[in-house]
């Protein structure tokens, strides 16, 4: 058995704009595929170009897609009530990037698709994600790494046009 610990770096940033206006301007940016029907159509692939194809004609502007979302607030407010904040979990991520980055590194597919987490707090809307670079950091793959960054540089910009 092997425990590793890791340092990773959290980018976060405050709006003052609306919960739902936030995470309006997220999922207005990616692609929001059936999953179902979008994992349907790549295992029918036969080919790299063709699974190629079905990842692309699913992304959203900003070469992304929704995986899930999760209303982890939904829970808070059964117990304390609707006054409670709102807090969403997004996965979101291209698994064609993920597919570069599990090439150099197996365990970047632990972390891809990645996390966005938006939650309501009393001084704004904050928005949180883990930079991919700095958990790839801890295994020794620079090709992950300058993978992982593209990523970051490709979330980070979402989520300051978000905000």
């Amino acid at each position: 058995m092997t425990i590793a610990k890791f340092e990773m770096e959290r980018f976060s940033l405050t709006s003052s704009k609306p919960f739902d206006a936030v995470v309006a301007a997220l999922k207005s940016a990616v692609g929001q595929p059936n999953m179902v029907a979008f994992f349907r159509k790549t295992r029918a692939t036969k080919f790299f170009p063709d699974l190629e194809n079905v990842v692309k004609s699913n992304l959203g502007r900003v070469d992304l897609m929704l995986f899930a979302e999760f209303d982890l607030g939904v829970i808070l407010r059964r117990e304390s009530g609707a006054k409670s904040p709102k807090i969403m979990r997004f996965i979101v991520g291209n698994p064609l990037i993920m597919k570069e980055m599990v090439k150099h590194v197996p365990e970047a597919g632990s972390y891809a698709p990645i996390t966005v987490l938006i939650d309501e707090r009393p001084d704004g809307v904050h928005v949180s994600y883990d930079l991919m670079e700095s958990i790839l950091q801890n295994y020794s793959s620079s090709e992950a790494v300058a993978v992982a960054r593209g990523l970051d540089d490709k979330i980070t910009t979402l989520l300051r046009e978000c905000v």
